[in-house]
């Protein structure tokens, strides 16, 4: 929080100072997919330090959004690997305003310009600031300069699929801006 000191002339003693509560917060991202139903202290670990989770589909099992939800806020969609149980619970697509950014959280969505043709036309229609799907096990950040929208997959943080490095992404979100991104390597898979 930033506290702004303002002097307001006063009738008794020449200045009253007064202060003005500046609300204006940065929220810290865990971005995270393809857990394919494996979750360890590795993980948690990072959890612990966002403010919220988001999570790109492929889920393996409600255990693992559990575990998270225990510790932080948790937004996320369901992949191709998820049963019914967890689409009950999860949407194929997320999308919503964090701070002042537009974000758009799918499964598989491609990436620039190979976006998925199941999102192509409402992603050119209206497209998100921030844009991030899973699915490739392949980890990516790419500005889009056409549609002026950042898109981010984490790769896969799970033990099952063709990666060799776990990974996962945090970043921060200020206002409207996304900032500070590191790539978290949890080890070979």
């Amino acid at each position: 929080m930033v506290y702004q000191r303002y002097f307001v002339p006063s009738k008794n003693s020449g200045r009253t100072h007064i202060f003005k509560l500046n609300l204006s917060f940065m929220t810290k991202i865990l971005l995270l997919s393809d857990t394919h139903s494996h979750i360890d202290d590795a993980i948690l670990k990072y959890v612990r330090q966002a403010d919220e989770v988001w999570h790109a589909g492929d889920i393996g099992n409600l255990k693992v959004t559990d575990a998270i939800e225990t510790l932080k806020p948790l937004r996320g969609v369901h992949g191709n690997i998820d049963d019914h149980v967890i689409q009950n619970e999860f949407p194929l697509h997320q999308r919503f305003v964090c701070e002042d950014v537009g974000v758009w959280i799918t499964h598989i969505g491609g990436y620039p310009p190979k976006y998925n043709s199941k999102v192509l036309k409402e992603i050119k229609a209206d497209p998100p600031k921030l844009f991030i799907s899973g699915h490739s096990h392949i980890l990516k950040v790419i500005w889009d300069k056409q549609l002026g929208l950042l898109h981010m997959n984490p790769g896969a943080c799970g033990k099952h699929g063709l990666h060799q490095v776990r990974t996962m992404l945090r970043f921060v979100i200020d206002g409207k801006d996304i900032k500070d991104l590191e790539v978290i390597e949890l080890g070979k898979r």
